[in-house]
């Protein structure tokens, strides 16, 4: 059976980076679910690239774009869940830079159209975003536990995260010189995040795409995140959504089931209505890439891809 051509979809690596250690037997997999581009995922390593570069020179394989830190860094400092573009720390918030800058370098490399980007968080003590979600999961949003630990994430959160932000816009203005200056023609699409102490906030987000304007940094908008943090009552996914319409510069689609992310939308729910919110982001952003996790089957794909296109089809 001919599989169909996913048109302008991209798919994440994220998907079977896990099942393969050779970089062409995993495009070529994503290839055959019949997607033409890929966004490279910060899981990828350099001795990946040395199959992977061969089938994009040859143009069996495109590239929407890379998700920063890119390729892999070994280092938790640069990985995806730190402080990162937000160190306080000249020497790491300096490499933290570099290695955003070398990602938009890879980017452009593979003909690529923007870096995914996580910016940062307010750091915490303690795990603060499991125990929130074992609370969330155990007794509910609306149990007097989870009000108290959601008042002590707050707390300290908004004591925090205005000089984190101030500190990421920095980064962020010195990464987008740079690239300037190397003359590369990519966009920096800031992700929202799955846990509550991370950085940004859609308030947040808007903060820092005003505070660059002119610069080519956006939102990239990752609807399962959204959803998740939504859920756990951090912003309104949907009614924020709005008033960042023209920033956006890709976005993630997976759908949360609970607070369980990257599962594939309307089938693994089961709900035909609940995803429809997110739609006009999806439609606006230039690249959009399924985030999906291992568990997500290729017949679930293609029937989730089946209905999503075709209710983009009919907001015409």
């Amino acid at each position: 059976m001919a599989v169909e051509d996913k048109g302008a979809f991209s798919f994440s690596t994220c998907w079977n980076i896990k099942r393969h250690t050779d970089g062409s037997s995993m495009l070529r997999e994503i290839r055959e679910l019949g997607f033409r581009r890929v966004e490279l995922n910060y899981n990828v390593t350099e001795a990946m690239l040395g199959a992977i570069e061969p089938m994009i020179e040859r143009g069996e394989i495109g590239v929407s774009s890379v998700h920063n830190t890119f390729p892999h860094v070994p280092d938790p400092d640069y990985g995806t869940d730190s402080v990162l573009l937000g160190f306080g720390d000249e020497t790491k918030r300096q490499r933290a830079v570099e290695l955003l800058v070398r990602s938009a370098e890879y980017a452009q490399r593979y003909g690529g159209e923007a870096v995914v980007v996580h910016p940062g968080e307010v750091p915490f003590p303690n795990d603060i975003a499991k125990e929130l979600e074992q609370i969330y999961s155990g007794q509910g949003r609306d149990s007097e536990a989870y009000r108290s630990k959601w008042a002590e994430l707050l707390e300290r959160r908004e004591a925090y995260s205005a000089g984190y932000v101030q500190t990421i816009i920095r980064s962020l203005d010195e990464v987008c010189n740079r690239a300037a200056s190397k003359g590369i023609n990519v966009r920096f699409g800031i992700e929202t995040r799955s846990r509550p102490q991370q950085i940004p906030t859609l308030a947040e987000a808007k903060t820092v795409i005003s505070a660059l304007k002119g610069a080519p940094v956006g939102i990239w908008y990752d609807t399962g995140h959204a959803i998740m943090m939504d859920r756990m009552g951090l912003y309104d996914s949907v009614g924020e959504m709005e008033g960042l319409m023209d920033d956006i510069v890709g976005v993630h689609v997976h759908e949360t089931i609970g607070l369980s992310d990257h599962w594939c939308p309307y089938v693994n729910s089961g709900n035909m209505e609940f995803y429809d919110a997110y739609l006009p982001m999806i439609e606006r952003a230039q690249v959009k890439v399924y985030e999906l996790k291992a568990a997500c089957r290729p017949e679930e794909i293609h029937e989730s891809h089946r209905l999503l296109t075709a209710k983009l089809a009919g907001r015409g």
